[in-house]
């Protein structure tokens, strides 16, 4: 099983950094409000970035990773890829 690493914009210009096996479904549970706290009441979300990895391990420390960058270095990683 592969897990991702993914971005989402949300309404107000913010990012959201997460991990999920399916990233398609998961922005689904986003936008239907049953995701994570932060992005309730925080649409519409787009799915910006995501980054296959290997193990949940892996993901979740290139998610520590990421919420670790400055908000000008996500929105540059959001830029360089397509989702």
């Amino acid at each position: 099983m592969n897990w991702w690493v993914y971005l989402l914009r949300c309404g107000d210009g913010t990012l959201y950094c997460g991990i999920a096996l399916d990233v398609a479904a998961r922005l689904a549970q986003h936008q239907a409000g049953k995701g994570a706290k932060y992005t309730r009441g925080r649409g519409p979300l787009e799915l910006v970035y995501r980054e296959r990895c290997g193990a949940k391990g892996e993901a979740l420390r290139r998610e520590r990773e990421i919420k670790r960058m400055r908000r000008k270095a996500k929105a540059a990683l959001a830029a360089t890829a397509r989702p």
